[in-house]
């Protein structure tokens, strides 16, 4: 850039040749030393050259004097420093104009903004203020005290606008990058002045962090995995760990770009400046902290499934404490999937198996939220009793029947139909409604052998759907009239 600058400012500048011409036409004899002895009236025109560094003189309540070289003095207006400048110390200026009332150069502390400025005293690196008075694809055009100005859109701001028309009407502050007065171009960027304030109030702040702090960002970019802070110069990572204590949480569902946030510095490194940041801390209590309290092991809770996997199910009991449901508690019967009993979305009645707040996890079961089918199964049934099912699941060896909520039996392929069946497909379907005998039950094996040809034909059915032992078949009759 500095190069670039510097072509440019060369290109512009007429030539050695001829400048030392009209100076010494102007001076007609006479030494610069003994004008300035002299003390005679300096042309009222610009003086060319521009930026200059000068040691502080004097100061005044409204103006800094100041040594350029060469008995060469300025005026500085004083609101130009942040802190009242200290006799001795040095700046850059930029070089306005010659004033005749005052005898003494006009100047601009680099960095600060030109107030006279014009195409005649304009300069690389001066400071401007204008009006934006329109957009397009490109930039933004703005006015400069008269002077027609384009900012190309990426000189707009340190960060992407999609939109660059919000600008339009606003005064902004922005730096002279190129110029060409004879063509009446100026082309000016408040990234420029954008990035040295940052860099200034970078400088100051980081002094002043440090881990621990609770300080208020603006969320500046959104990645996959957090988001950056801008801390008023200086950014540090949001990661999404730290965003919220839920789980499986994308940043942009809970920050977005232009948001303000108050974040506590976790982690600071001040010779890297990298810095880690957390929203869950600053917010307050983990609620992870009297959750061995709160949610007692045996105790009963309602809680939300949040996502479903093979193995289980999570469910969030409060946002930010979220515990597994395995898919072994999920039922008395066997559960080939989760997701055969429970949705993302559901809200349930779980029992607290185990709490562990320092590693943070919480299980669950949902079967012991109801009672065990399996203590009480033989007052309920018996064998030989005949009884309605539903087809749950089937298998190469047989189909599984739901007698109830969390009891299930077992048909045998053997025992579906009277005649061979070969796939159990052929014989039974999905959900389908099925009346089975009861061949044997096994409370401690959580077991109940079913037929369902064993239920054809039984007789003595009642209005539940049980009946009496079914008749047996009777023998064909063998030759010779014997009866076995």
């Amino acid at each position: 850039m500095a190069k670039s600058d510097d072509a440019f400012k060369e290109k512009f500048r007429p030539p050695t040749t001829s400048l030392d011409q009209e100076i010494e036409a102007a001076l007609a004899g006479v030494s610069l030393d003994e004008l300035y002895e002299k003390q005679a009236p300096a042309p009222a025109r610009p003086v060319e050259g521009g930026g200059r560094r000068g040691k502080i003189l004097s100061v005044t309540p409204d103006d800094a004097i100041v040594d350029l070289g060469g008995k060469t003095q300025g005026l500085a207006p004083m609101a130009q420093f942040e802190t009242e400048p200290r006799i001795g110390e040095e700046y850059d200026f930029v070089i306005d104009r010659f004033d005749d009332r005052s005898g003494m150069l006009l100047v601009s502390r680099k960095g600060s903004t030109a107030t006279n400025v014009s195409w005649d005293n304009l300069e690389v690196g001066q400071i401007v203020e204008g009006t934006v008075t329109g957009s397009n694809k490109g930039g933004l055009e703005v006015d400069v005290r008269g002077m027609r100005a384009f900012m190309p859109a990426g000189q707009v701001d340190l960060y992407f606008h999609p939109d660059i028309a919000q600008f339009v009407n606003q005064r902004v502050k922005a730096e002279v990058t190129q110029f060409s007065r004879e063509g009446r171009n100026l082309i000016i960027s408040r990234r420029n002045v954008l990035e040295r304030e940052k860099e200034e109030a970078k400088g100051k702040l980081m002094q002043e962090l440090a881990e621990g702090q609770v300080r208020r960002g603006v969320v500046r970019n959104v990645m996959d995995y957090g988001a950056f802070i801008d801390l008023g110069g200086v950014d540090g990572l949001l990661h999404v760990s730290e965003m919220t204590f839920r789980r499986s949480i994308k940043p942009s569902e809970i920050v977005k770009a232009g948001d303000v946030l108050d974040v506590k510095i976790t982690k600071f490194d001040r010779e890297t400046g990298k810095m880690s940041l957390s929203l869950n801390q600053a917010r307050g209590v983990d609620p992870w902290l009297d959750a061995e309290t709160k949610y007692a092991v045996g105790s009963q809770v309602t809680g939300r499934v949040t996502k479903v996997e093979s193995f289980g199910a999570f469910i969030e009991v409060e946002e930010g404490v979220e515990g597994l449901l395995p898919v072994s508690e999920i039922s008395w019967q066997r559960v080939k999937h989760p997701s055969d009993v429970v949705k993302e979305g559901d809200t349930v009645r779980l029992v607290v198996l185990s709490v562990d707040p320092t590693a943070r996890r919480m299980s669950f079961s949902l079967k012991q939220a109801g009672p065990d089918p399996w203590k009480t199964v033989n007052e309920r049934y018996a064998t030989d009793m005949v009884v309605n099912g539903t087809i749950t699941r089937t298998a190469d060896f047989g189909a599984f029947v739901e007698l109830e909520p969390g009891l299930e039996g077992l048909v045998h392929i053997s025992e579906l139909s009277e005649q061979s069946v070969r796939q159990v497909a052929d014989a039974v379907k999905l959900g389908e409604s099925v009346q089975v005998r009861i061949l044997s039950i096994d409370p401690e094996g959580r077991r109940v052998s079913l037929s369902i040809k064993g239920a054809v034909g039984a007789m003595g059915a009642d209005a539940a759907g049980a009946t009496a032992p079914a008749n047996k078949k009777k023998r064909p009759q063998l030759r010779g009239g014997l009866d076995l």
